[in-house]
């Protein structure tokens, strides 16, 4: 995990980029529900007037308001406001004022000109000024003279005594609700009198606070653009980094390390798990950082509204609805990977072995097993996805629910004078954002425990150690030899082996000789020439190349100076010569064409229409078993290396190819160390040295005519394959 943790370090700018746009995304999101609410409540409902403050008012009607406010509060209001004249403005600007808002330029109408705050003395004046210019007050008056004018013949001392016994009784009988609506249609009344175009008013506040909201919006737009792009191309650079990881640490593994994984799962691991967390990662960026801000965000503008109890009810049965589902369905994503596994096992099975499925005619038997299996991932998958897709209807329902109860509770709330629409409007937008919040880390959590098993089964890999090392302190091979291979007590068993496959083991190799390895099947013929490269660490003892432990030096100096060519002749899909060249920094045509002569391989390649050109199928499936050999052959030939190895690499050469073969190639190797596996007499009984090997231990070592004579295996091998005079006149 610590490894997959790096590969998202690497990107943790861009990862802090995209958490920056997702913030400013989620916070514009959560505006624009206000000002929704303003444009209904104030801009429809209050014809645009936000404010307590008119900008217009009539000369009488600011008199009538100086009578409700203290001697400091009428100065600060004389110094806020001026008269509209021509003289004040200035011609343009006065004009463009009258033919605006349809003024009357014989009125004596007052400008507001400050940006002084004035809401909190108009919000108790303008009350006062509805309340006693109302007709309900006027008809309670037992006297025909009005309260207004009493104020105005009253001394200061008695009229502010008055309007503070008047602003106590509105206190206490009118809820805050009531105040603003009063206030603001006190300043309609204003404009009314003043002849102000209210509706060019309301027109300019919806046009202003529209525009706002449509920059909002095409702001968020910009934002999901940018997050959705970055966040897709980050979630992809991590994926390719964790592939190209995961790839290279299978490139390091010894044998031993591939024993623990099954092929079919390492490319589960390097594809299916990987898109996973890809899947995961984008998933998890946008809704880990967007949701909880926007739930929060959302949860913090209700909390004081009057119905925010409805919010908290289908919070409840969201996340009941959730641990239900997840209670029933988690357990069955844990094994939905091992299905996949097991599926592609399966089917690589099949594919590669195809020709050994039709010898034996089990083809029935073979669809009947993939068909178990892949009915036992389908099963497993459609029992998820039905599980959680019953999430959605019910979100819905929830969701559903929730507007309509908010509909019917606040359409009676408004009816009684306690709540606005622009309210309840919002309230079911800010709903709708905490249920999709949740919603969406339902999603998530959907998601995580499939992810969780894909981080976990590419760490596995990645944590793996190669347990063969190059050395801290590396050393060089000796300059003046060249191929001398030495074997001191060499024994080697198998990791959780009970018992040794190579026992005691002591040899030496030189340049410009061969050394043959013979013996019956599972004798560890293959197993001590895969010990040279290094695939496999030997148990004990050591073996030198000129005089140099193979432990001590890079596996890349090692494995430079060894041509080998297994017993399967893997050919890779491309070219001919790019096959050839494989192991050549830069393709070199004279070097490729030489090496093939040497395999005799120029006789098919020019037969074929594009000669070198020509295309290799992946695994060499277009060319036969001995064209595939003697590539393999070239591959290594290509190399000129000090010591070649022939993992039992001519057994599907004729002898007359075999016999052509050899000649040429010992041409070429009068100075290298060459060892030969192999289950033919006439392939080796040239051979400088000859090894026999029973059950992991050395019988028998010399040349074919001393290990005829003293040698009872290797004498037994022979007799089986050849006759006595063919091996006497050999």
């Amino acid at each position: 995990m610590k490894k997959i943790l790096n590969i998202v370090g690497h990107n943790f700018f861009q990862i802090i980029l995209i958490i920056a746009i997702l913030v400013c995304q989620a916070m514009l999101d959560l505006k624009i529900p206000e000002y929704t609410a303003d444009i209904v409540d104030v801009g429809i409902s209050n014809k645009g007037i936000a404010s307590a403050t008119p900008k217009f008012i009539l000369k009488e009607d600011l008199s009538t308001i100086k009578l409700f406010l203290n001697p400091e509060e009428i100065q600060k209001v004389d110094d806020s406001y001026q008269l509209l004249t021509e003289e004040n403005l200035g011609a343009k600007k006065y004009q463009k004022y009258l033919k605006k808002y349809d003024i009357n330029e014989n009125q004596e109408i007052y400008l507001l000109n400050s940006a002084e705050d004035l809401d909190a003395i108009f919000n108790k004046s303008n009350l006062l000024y509805s309340l006693l210019t109302s007709k309900d007050y006027q008809n309670t008056l037992s006297s025909e003279v009005d309260t207004l004018t009493l104020l105005k013949n009253m001394d200061t001392a008695n009229r502010l005594e008055t309007v503070e016994r008047l602003n106590k009784e509105l206190e206490a009988n009118i809820n805050d609700l009531v105040k603003d609506n009063l206030t603001l249609s006190t300043v309609q009344t204003y404009y009314q009198n003043a002849g102000i175009n209210i509706d060019r008013i309301q027109l300019d506040y919806i046009l202003k606070e529209g525009l706002i909201m449509l920059g909002l919006a095409c702001l968020v737009m910009a934002f999901v653009i940018a997050s959705t792009y970055l966040i897709a191309r980050l979630a992809a650079n991590i994926a390719r980094e964790m592939r190209s990881a995961v790839v290279n640490k299978i490139m390091s593994f010894a044998n031993q390390e591939f024993e623990q994984f099954q092929t079919s799962s390492l490319i589960t691991r390097s594809t299916n798990d990987v898109q996973q967390v890809q899947m995961f990662i984008v998933m998890a960026l946008r809704i880990v950082i967007y949701a909880p801000i926007m739930g929060l965000g959302s949860l913090a503008k209700v909390r004081t509204n009057q119905m925010s109890w409805i919010l908290g009810i289908s919070l409840l049965c969201v996340l009941s609805l959730i641990i239900i589902l997840f209670t029933i369905a988690l357990p069955k994503f844990k094994s939905i990977q091992n299905k996949i596994d097991k599926l592609n096992l399966i089917s690589r099975e099949i594919l590669s072995g195809i020709p050994v499925i039709r010898a034996f005619s089990t083809e029935k038997y073979e669809e009947k097993r993939f068909d178990k299996a892949n009915k036992d991932l389908t099963k497993i998958n459609l029992f998820v996805n039905r599980t959680m897709s019953i999430m959605f209807p019910l979100m819905t329902l929830i969701m559903n629910g929730t507007g309509i109860l908010i509909v019917w509770i606040g359409s009676k709330n408004v009816d009684l004078g306690t709540i606005q629409v622009g309210e309840i409007m919002a309230l079911m937008t800010y709903s709708m954002h905490v249920i999709m919040s949740f919603l969406m880390f339902s999603m998530i959590s959907i998601m995580m425990p499939r992810a969780l098993v894909s981080f976990k089964r590419v760490g596995e890999v990645l944590n793996v150690s190669s347990s063969i090392q190059d050395p801290v302190s590396p050393k060089n091979f000796v300059k003046n030899q060249r191929g001398v291979v030495e074997f001191k007590d060499v024994y080697f068993r198998y990791p959780d082996a009970a018992e040794n496959v190579i026992s005691n083991i002591n040899f030496t190799a030189l340049p410009g000789t061969t050394t043959a390895f013979i013996g019956s099947t599972g004798s560890g013929k293959s197993t001590l020439i895969n010990l040279i490269p290094r695939f496999f660490d030997v148990t004990s003892g050591k073996i030198l190349i000129d005089g140099v432990n193979i432990k001590d030096v890079k596996l890349k100096s090692l494995r430079n100076k060894i041509g080998y060519v297994p017993q399967r002749g893997l050919l890779f899909k491309g070219t001919i010569a790019s096959n050839i060249g494989f192991g050549l920094n830069k393709p070199d045509m004279a070097v490729i064409t030489q090496a093939a002569k040497v395999a005799q391989a120029t006789e098919f390649i020019e037969d074929k229409p594009e000669k070198y050109a020509s295309e290799i199928s992946q695994g060499g499936t277009n060319v036969s078993g001995g064209q595939r050999q003697r590539l393999a052959i070239a591959r290594a030939i290509a190399t000129s290396p000090d010591i070649y190895i022939f993992d039992d690499s001519f057994s599907a050469l004729d002898f007359k190819t075999d016999a052509r073969l050899r000649k040429e190639l010992s041409k070429i190797t009068k100075d290298k160390t060459i060892f030969i596996v192999a289950q033919r007499i006439s392939t080796i009984m040239h051979a400088d040295q000859i090894i026999v090997l029973d059950q992991g231990t050395i019988v028998g070592k010399g040349t074919h005519e001393e290990l005829l004579q003293n040698c009872d295996v290797y004498k037994e091998i022979a007799l089986s394959q050849l006759s006595e005079e063919e091996l006497t006149n050999a």
